[in-house]
């Protein structure tokens, strides 16, 4: 097992760039704003080393308008996943404007897809602003189940904490933070 993995990144999957497209679209007049995630490309069986983009963090709290898109940056999470941003242009522009420019800080690509949110509507770019090479790789991404728990697995964890799962909606007096799947409810 290897600790670091590869810097290079290959590409984005098509599924990840689709998504793009469509929340840009459905965000449209407004724009549209996420980070980008990328994991091992090694997880798809992919014969090279190195990292594909596979996830958009979108964070609770942005608010855009036709012309911006502004995060709340301490929302933010420290993603050792982070490799970029992404956020679109209602206008159709597919160039970085000044204010575009000053927000590429973290993460090596930041794309700006742009109206009519096509296959093609859209460009990746480095820190600088420079047109970069984002490769679009076909791959299956695993189908993620946040919600992938039953009433078994939180009635075990509410039992592991010392709580009674007999009426469900008993007085629960014992509030602190231990983690676990429902720590997240709190």
């Amino acid at each position: 097992m290897r600790l670091f993995r590869s810097s290079e990144l290959l590409g984005i999957a098509r599924e990840t760039l689709e998504f793009v497209l469509d929340a840009s679209e459905e965000t449209h007049p407004n724009e549209y704003m996420g980070f980008l995630r990328a994991e091992d490309a090694r997880k798809f069986d992919l014969d090279r080393e190195g990292q594909l983009i596979t996830d958009v963090l979108v964070i609770p709290g942005t608010v855009s308008n036709p012309v911006s898109a502004t995060v709340k940056t301490n929302m933010k999470p420290n993603d050792v996943r982070s490799v970029g941003s992404v956020h679109s242009h209602p206008n159709g522009a597919l160039q970085p404007s000044s204010q575009d420019l000053a927000t590429f800080g973290q993460g090596s690509v930041h794309m700006i897809v742009g109206a009519p949110y096509g296959p093609d509507d859209w460009r990746a770019f480095d820190n600088e602003g420079e047109p970069r090479t984002l490769n679009v790789i076909d791959i299956d991404l695993p189908d993620e189940q946040f919600f992938d728990f039953t009433q078994d697995d939180i009635d075990a964890e509410l039992r592991a904490e010392g709580r009674s799962v007999a009426g469900r909606d008993d007085e629960r007096t014992d509030r602190d933070d231990r983690g676990g799947f429902l720590s997240w409810l709190r």
